[in-house]
């Protein structure tokens, strides 16, 4: 089903969400494969995940691995792309074989950031729930380069960043199995739904 801009759900760590939200119509899901981050995930696990979804861009989400590091897990699980969550270097953003993503801090981007490297694809910003949406810097972001939102679970503020800014699409946490194949998906459904084509 078409949304108002594409959908990335990050941190898929259970079949049930991996298959729901790709039934539902997300562009990317996100892995988080680092072992310096909460909740990584293993190789094996990954592979499992993701050879019972298709249609759907996969990403793993780095922050301290090296660059050869990085390659080999995005060769050995199939990923189209990573997300990074720490700045890299442009020499060691050139090291990296998949296409990149890179995370900025809300908090940095609300004060006006620098020079942006010329290598990511996109760039991501989580904004904590008190955050405006209508931030000058974040406007001026999204219109140079491609820019994924998180705006935060909640159906109205993502329907408002989606029509209220040019993004490239909207950013959303996946969640937890209550457990293994039972998941409540209401937060989600309601985000999928605020955010259909009409």
């Amino acid at each position: 089903m078409p949304h108002l801009v594409p959908l990335l759900i990050r941190g898929i760590n259970n079949l049930s969400d991996a298959r729901y939200c790709a039934g539902m119509g997300a562009d990317k899901l996100t892995f988080v494969l680092d072992p310096a981050l909460p909740d990584h995930l293993d190789t094996k696990t990954v592979k499992e995940l993701a050879g019972w979804i298709a249609g759907v861009e996969l990403i793993g989400e780095f922050s301290q691995l090296s660059a050869p590091e990085i390659n080999a897990l995005a060769a050995e699980c199939g990923l189209d792309a990573v997300l990074l969550r720490s700045f890299r270097t442009p020499e060691e953003l050139a090291e990296i074989a998949p296409p990149v993503y890179l995370e900025l801090n809300a908090t940095e981007v609300a004060a006006g950031i620098g020079e942006l490297p010329a290598v990511p694809v996109g760039f991501v910003v989580e904004l904590p729930m008190d955050a405006p949406l209508t931030s000058p810097f974040l406007a001026a972001l999204a219109t140079q380069r491609p820019l994924w939102l998180g705006p935060g679970l909640h159906p109205e503020r993502a329907r408002e960043a989606a029509t209220q800014l040019p993004l490239a699409g909207l950013s959303f946490p996946s969640g937890n199995e209550v457990k293994p194949g039972l998941r409540d998906f209401d937060q989600l459904e309601a985000v999928f739904e605020a955010l259909e084509l009409e």
